[in-house]
């Protein structure tokens, strides 16, 4: 039989009981001092705090709390000064913040996109931020595992945050888009570094986005510009390295190497140019070089600098060198004099073209040249089959040549090179000399182009005797290939050359041009 006494201690266990599990309910969910928490953030959230406290007991610090400290990309975390049961997660006090949350315990990590709490796996050493000290951002974040380098974005355009997507294939990203939020480090520039390294990257911010871009092309990427250079925290910091051309390089072409730096630290630079690990320009103040690549191929172009103070530096490019033995459209690859030389006032200067190309129809190539002096007067042009033109300055400053190149096809190409004309001609001019090819790739034959005559001409020595016959240029009685050629000849203006002016003027305009051999042309490959 249960007395009375009994009823009443019983009673009194089960009170206890009650009290002891709403007891230790409380503690699970109580935060202690020492303890961590975490926040992963992917909403471009950048200026990380934590604000905790307990109804009645005070809190971790005024809004919006402590500074939370960066465990890696993405991850946030604070040390607990205090014992507190609830936590806002904001970015900063700007109005960007998490709804009031329940502390759940030590170790736990709170993510920002699902709203929910899990245990964070990596908590054996984190950095934690004191609750008297704010943690600074280190200004070049440090190289992450897998030899993955860093990547920054320069936010010229003004992007209120920046994220970072970067994939190799459509498995193997960084992240679900729009990727990882980045960094700023400082003077508007934001960084983010990989676990791995990847071939693609996408700068995006909200509806603001850059191209599919490939990773390699520079480190320093410019959301206004949209374009690549070089993070550089160098006190050389170099302004330009280029190469000119950059593209559609042949084998002989004249290459301008060239580049440009300053000293942030009150120095004298010098240069150093190197072709495949071969240096052409040892270091001195000479900043640029004419390189003419010999032979097909990809060549590595390095730019090395050094200054008095002992600072050094170094830039790299790449250039393809192709083949042009085969190529249709004509191309002019080298011109002499550089351009920019000077020319002595009164004493013949000589224009001289290395072309390639042209290779169709009869594989000849036509030049022309326009000479504009300093008053604007110009020399009255033909197209002719000499690679190089004379004439004498005699006016002092500046002239300009303008050199055109035709194939038998009609197609052209045209460059633009500016001289200037005085008495005292400079020792040296413009860049170092260049690199010499032990053979120069100079077509076998003369590659002419189209003189065009305005004119027909008032006598012409072919006999009239002979029968008339459209196309027969070089009057043996039959129209062939070598009537093409020998057209070919007479555009170009060759001494000594007889011929009939009707019979070579195959379209019939009055004047004799590339058009009437390329319609010879026709005519004999139609027969």
């Amino acid at each position: 039989m249960v007395t009375t006494k009994h009823r009443v201690l019983s009673l009194i266990l089960c009170i206890m009981l009650a009290v002891s599990a709403v007891c230790a309910g409380t503690m699970a969910v109580s935060a202690a001092t020492g303890d961590t928490v975490y926040v992963r953030v992917n909403n471009g959230w950048t200026n990380l705090h934590c604000y905790m406290w307990t109804d009645g007991a005070g809190n971790n610090e005024a809004w919006p709390g402590e500074a939370m400290t960066k465990v890696e990309d993405g991850v946030y975390s604070y040390t607990l000064s205090g014992d507190f049961k609830n936590v806002i997660f904001n970015n900063g006090g700007d109005g960007n913040q998490t709804t009031d949350l329940t502390y759940a315990g030590n170790g736990q990590i709170y993510d920002l996109s699902t709203r929910k709490w899990s245990a964070y796996s990596d908590v054996t050493n984190p950095t934690q931020a004191t609750s008297s000290t704010k943690p600074t951002q280190a200004t070049q974040p440090a190289t992450s595992s897998g030899n993955a380098k860093p990547i920054y974005c320069q936010n010229d355009a003004g992007w209120s945050n920046v994220y970072c997507y970067m994939w190799n294939s459509t498995t193997d990203s960084n992240a679900a888009w729009p990727g990882k939020p980045m960094t700023e480090i400082g003077d508007n520039v934001w960084s983010y570094t990989p676990n791995k390294a990847y071939k693609n990257v996408i700068f995006s911010s909200g509806s603001n986005k850059s191209n599919d871009l490939t990773v390699g092309s520079g480190d320093l990427y410019n959301n206004k510009t949209n374009t690549w250079s070089v993070y550089d925290t160098s006190d050389i910091q170099v302004t330009s390295y280029k190469a000119d051309p950059s593209n559609t390089i042949y084998t002989g072409t004249a290459v301008t190497l060239s580049t440009t730096a300053n000293s942030l630290v009150n120095a004298t630079i010098s240069y150093q140019i190197s072709v495949n690990d071969k240096v052409v320009s040892p270091m001195s103040s000479a900043n640029s070089y004419v390189w003419t690549p010999s032979a097909v191929g990809e060549y590595t172009i390095k730019f090395e600098y050094s200054d008095t103070k002992g600072n050094t530096n170094e830039r790299s490019l790449t250039l393809t060198v192709a083949d042009d033995s085969t190529l249709v459209k004509p191309v002019i690859k080298n011109v002499t004099p550089l351009n920019l030389n000077f020319i002595k006032l009164n004493t013949k200067a000589t224009v001289k073209v290395l072309a390639g190309g042209g290779n169709t129809g009869t594989n000849l190539l036509f030049y022309k040249y326009v000479v504009t002096d300093p008053n604007g007067n110009k020399n009255i042009p033909y197209y002719t089959l000499n690679d190089s033109y004379s004439f004498v300055p005699t006016v002092k400053g500046t002239y300009t040549v303008e050199v055109y190149v035709e194939g038998s096809d009609n197609s052209k190409v045209s460059k633009t090179y500016t001289y200037t004309a005085d008495s005292n001609v400079p020792t040296t001019t413009q860049p170092t000399t260049s690199v010499i090819p032990t053979t120069s790739p100079k077509p076998t034959t003369p590659k002419p182009t189209t003189p065009k005559p305005t004119t027909q001409p008032t006598t012409s020595v072919q006999p009239t005797t002979t029968p008339f016959m459209l196309g027969d240029c070089d009057g043996d009685g039959k129209v062939d290939v070598n009537d093409a050629t020998y057209l070919q000849m007479i555009i170009a203006e060759y001494s000594g050359m007889k011929y009939d002016f009707k019979t070579c003027d195959v379209d019939g305009n009055g004047v004799l041009d590339v058009i009437d051999a390329t319609m010879l042309q026709k005519m004999v490959a139609e027969k």
